[in-house]
């Protein structure tokens, strides 16, 4: 959707962390409340939405497995450069100043520190740049996976071990929030809101 009026610091939000967090629930669920509180509207860009389709479209055609999303062949290969579409797409719409919510793990990206620094994404200066990390148990996370029975998370759970050593530890930023989703709780949302959106 397209902002009726331009903000003057357009806002850049990330709804990230590891799979099986609950990160495009919360998002969605924390949209209405972002649009009231701020009176802006937002481009809402989830990962799985944007690439899901034309990622097991390619990974049919190149592994003949439609729902590898965690192999080494599509690490190396395809990984980056969804990433790198998204933050294109964000980007265009900042520079438009439409402000941006991206939901997707954004683990590489945020540990490398480039989502904090609006020069490296290309984006405006004077973006407010803010991160919510959902974050949740381990052995919940795998608990929550196998009962929603997504085909995608399959190498994950096939080989747990191997994933799990890529959830990376995030580092300490002013622009990130971490919420716990093991057992929602409103009052800590609300407070997630507001870092946000300050």
């Amino acid at each position: 959707m397209i902002c009726k009026l331009t903000p003057a610091t357009p806002r850049l939000i990330l709804f990230a962390g590891h799979a099986g967090t609950g990160k495009s629930t919360l998002a969605k669920k924390a949209l209405p409340m972002i649009i009231e509180k701020t009176g802006e509207d937002f481009f809402f860009l989830d990962k799985d939405t944007a690439y899901g389709a034309f990622s097991a479209h390619v990974m049919e055609l190149t592994t003949h497995n439609p729902n590898d999303r965690d192999s080494p062949y599509y690490l190396d290969n395809l990984r980056d450069w969804e990433y790198r579409g998204l933050i294109d797409i964000a980007r265009e719409n900042l520079l438009l100043g439409v402000n941006v919510i991206l939901v997707g793990p954004f683990s590489k990206e945020i540990a490398s520190g480039k989502m904090f620094n609006a020069e490296a994404l290309g984006v405006p200066p004077n973006t407010s740049i803010h991160i919510a990390w959902i974050d949740l148990d381990q052995e919940e996370a795998k608990r929550r996976m196998e009962k929603r029975a997504d085909p995608r998370d399959q190498w994950k759970l096939q080989h747990w071990e191997q994933y799990a050593k890529r959830r990376v530890n995030l580092p300490e930023h002013p622009s990130i929030q971490r919420f716990d989703n093991f057992a929602f709780n409103e009052s800590l949302f609300e407070h997630l809101i507001d870092h946000l959106t300050k």
